[in-house]
């Protein structure tokens, strides 16, 4: 069997291709069993799920509301003395159900990488620089409107270890909290006109072209700031049809 490091990056465009040309109808979610995504293989469940309480669970789980946020963790270039480094701009976009209805005071949080393409975590060992003045991470409630808005740095892309010369587009991870803990659901944002797109096995396990567009952001002028950052819009759809594609677990 041929092993991840042997893999190159024609290797497994040519399996994203063939598994994209094999597509039929509409799928809604990522396939949990996508071969050019190598860990996917190991990672999605094998076994029917353990059936639980839910109201029983959510007498012990944690519970998220708006006591102890703090409006200035919604912006991620202040929480350091220093300027970060790269392009500042701002994220912002409507918690939405199913009909469009506003989900109201929603906790939403955000992790990144830095500009350069690397987090701030002990086991992200690529060897580009740390900034000393970006943790990466925010958090916010959404408004009565259902708005949310971070100010940001726009990340870097980075690579990784599923092939030789794999690199991951920029990308924003997402994670929504209901009232409860067990409610908990994680996604990824994208940028308009990334060229890692087709070659990156994660997005690729999107295989519906229209479910993919709806992971990527729009740049918005109108919340671009002079001389002062870009904006981009990105609304989250939490349920119906055209939800916005969820991930089973953290990547």
């Amino acid at each position: 069997m041929t092993g991840p490091t042997e893999l190159t990056q024609d290797d497994v465009t040519a399996e994203i291709a063939e598994i994209a040309a094999g597509r039929t109808g509409s799928e809604t979610q990522p396939r949990l069993d996508y071969p050019p995504y190598r860990s996917s293989l190991l990672r999605h469940p094998t076994k029917a799920p353990v059936q639980v309480d839910p109201e029983g669970l959510e007498l012990w789980a944690p519970v998220f509301g708006e006591r102890g946020l703090d409006p200035s963790e919604a912006d991620l270039t202040v929480q350091h003395d220093g300027e970060a480094v790269g392009e500042r701009m701002v994220v912002t976009g409507r918690v939405l159900d199913g009909d469009g209805r506003p989900v109201r005071e929603q906790l939403v949080e955000v992790w990144q990488a830095n500009a350069a393409g690397r987090y701030r975590h002990e086991r992200d060992q690529h060897p580009a620089p740390l900034d000393p003045h970006f943790t990466g991470a925010g958090r916010c409630l959404t408004d009565a409107d259902g708005t949310y808005r971070f100010t940001t740095i726009k990340p870097g892309p980075y690579p990784w270890r599923n092939h030789r010369n794999a690199w991951r587009p920029a990308h924003i991870h997402f994670s929504l909290f209901g009232t409860e803990f067990t409610q908990r659901m994680v996604t990824q944002m994208y940028f308009p006109g990334d060229p890692l797109f087709p070659l990156d096995p994660i997005y690729q396990s999107v295989v519906d072209p229209a479910a993919q567009a709806r992971l990527v952001a729009t740049y918005d002028h109108d919340v671009t700031e002079p001389e002062w950052c870009t904006g981009y819009r990105w609304d989250i759809v939490l349920t119906g049809p055209h939800a916005t594609l969820m991930e089973a677990s953290d990547e």
